[in-house]
């Protein structure tokens, strides 16, 4: 079979290798893969800053945006054959620590867990997969290719499931949420936003291209202006923070209405100063009982709650969102983005 390999940490060594069909151990489904997403971690293990291959291996399988068909289930697992599966990224360290022993991978205290196609284990970047049935989700197969959006929408799952849980510290009715980024998580963010029954707004830099509009197809708001001047103007109840950008991080802190919650699901690069009023972020926060917190892939909880909000999702507007498919064989093309790229997502299904 095919697969889209890389030696991690090492730069420009991402390219297609043939390896042997996989063989599924006790309690593991074999999975004929459809597609891959590429993400922003993903061109960071190509470029070499990033990644891990499996111990005593130099190449590792990349792809954690997982989508696939069951072609040899389990029994008693509640799979099928053909069912449309996406596999899950983490799996818990393998001490484990208290929280990876009560399921919640996600907030690994030690580091020691590992990741599909990240960190010591391959990748559903191939023609076949394996994995454990017990960290494999199916999904609705009306969703069909869009399934592949499942990955980004756990970790959007997550940022609103912890804002909820902070908010419930005290009484928490949020009206008004502003999702900064509108790339793949941004509006993933902001599709769940209005599924919420949330006024959603989403601010982006580009004032062409398919942002826009999708937003609009959502009945939520868009925005081009900084986000100084459109925060401060709505007071959003919860922002969700897509960019990384540290000044947009900032000015969001500052601007959200009394009791506001701010999620940071973007990850800002190192070494870029900036210049913060540090007095005046932390008054905003201790008198108006504002949070700021950080969150960061997903358990199987939040895989089941993303396969639920896709499910209820208008998959033309799913489609849309995923704006260049490229076949396997022209694997590099996914990595070098296009001037209107939102989602770009390789098919590993290729008739020829």
């Amino acid at each position: 079979m095919r697969a889209l390999s890389v030696v991690p940490q090492r730069p420009d060594s991402l390219k297609i290798v043939d390896l042997p069909d996989p063989v599924p151990g006790p309690g593991e489904l074999l999975v004929r893969g459809v597609a891959v997403g590429v993400c922003g971690t993903d061109k960071e293990i190509v470029r070499g800053d990033y990644g891990w291959a499996p111990p005593g291996r130099e190449r590792l399988v990349l792809g954690h945006e997982s989508l696939g068909r069951v072609v040899r289930t389990v029994e008693g697992a509640g799979f099928r054959e053909g069912d449309l599966v996406v596999g899950v990224v983490r799996r818990p360290d393998p001490a484990p620590c208290g929280a990876c022993a009560r399921g919640e991978f996600d907030m690994c205290r030690n580091g020691r867990y590992t990741e599909r196609g990240i960190k010591e284990i391959d990748g559903y970047g191939s023609e076949l997969w394996c994995v454990e049935a017990e960290y494999a989700v199916a999904l609705d197969s009306s969703l069909g290719r869009t399934g592949v959006l499942m990955e980004p929408t756990t970790v959007v799952a997550k940022a609103w499931e912890q804002v909820q849980r902070v908010g419930e510290r005290a009484w928490f009715e949020p009206h008004r949420a502003l999702v900064t980024g509108a790339g793949p998580i941004g509006l993933l963010a902001a599709l769940l936003g209005t599924q919420l029954g949330l006024e959603v707004h989403v601010l982006d830099r580009v004032t062409g291209g398919p942002k826009p509009e999708l937003v609009r197809a959502l009945g939520a708001t868009y925005h081009a202006d900084s986000v100084d001047d459109v925060a401060k103007r709505l007071q959003p109840d919860v922002v969700i923070e897509a960019t990384g950008a540290g000044s947009v991080v900032f000015d969001a802190i500052a601007n959200t209405a009394s009791y506001g919650v701010v999620c940071l699901t973007g990850v800002s690069p190192r070494g870029r100063s900036l210049t913060i009023d540090a007095g005046a972020v932390n008054r905003e926060l201790v008198l108006e009982n504002d949070v700021v917190l950080g969150s960061v892939n997903a358990n199987l909880r939040h895989y089941h709650q993303a396969a639920d909000a896709l499910a209820k999702a208008d998959h033309q507007w799913l489609e849309r969102l995923i704006t260049r498919r490229v076949p396997l064989s022209r694997y590099a093309e996914a990595f070098h983005g296009g001037e209107d790229d939102v989602k770009v997502v390789i098919d590993l299904e290729e008739t020829s």
